[in-house]
């Protein structure tokens, strides 16, 4: 029970901060995207901040050598980048520098948002199904060779 009313508390609280720091309205993104036109470095001091306090987390996870409700802190270990990951962030990208909405803020924005919201989350999710069809076994370019193991 702790491990869900402290995931629900972390959901609440990320939500009121999209909210507060305007990252729900698709024309405040857009004008931060911007750089060369009107641009609004605003949300620059959103993302200073969450950087800090994410960093903080893992530092504090890492001395205590887990979480506080979690057996151990899970970190990726993974570093090398393949076609899947460049071409996900590249539609990621796209979709978020022309809508002005990223996954988090358009969840939050169906609870008071415009039709326009609806239809991105819609659009998403059919993005969700249609890499659930795509074979798994995808054909894998590595743009970084992995580091061998020098267990000896």
């Amino acid at each position: 029970m702790p491990l869900i009313l402290s995931t629900f508390a972390s959901g609440l609280l990320f939500g009121l901060g999209l909210i507060v720091s305007q990252m729900v309205n698709p024309a405040k993104v857009l004008a931060f995207l911007d750089v060369f036109g009107n641009w609004d470095p605003s949300l620059a001091f959103v993302m200073g901040g969450a950087v800090a306090v994410s960093a903080l987390g893992y530092w504090i996870a890492r001395r205590r050598g887990a979480p506080v409700l979690a057996p151990r802190l899970e970190i990726p270990t993974r570093r090398d980048l393949d076609l899947r990951l460049v071409t996900g962030a590249a539609l990621f990208g796209i979709g978020w520098g022309l809508v002005g909405l990223c996954p988090g803020p358009a969840l939050v924005g169906l609870t008071f948002g415009p039709v326009a919201i609806f239809a991105f989350v819609a659009a998403m999710i059919a993005g969700m199904a249609l890499f659930r069809v795509l074979p798994a076994r995808w054909p894998q370019v590595t743009f970084r060779k992995a580091v061998p193991d020098l267990d000896g």
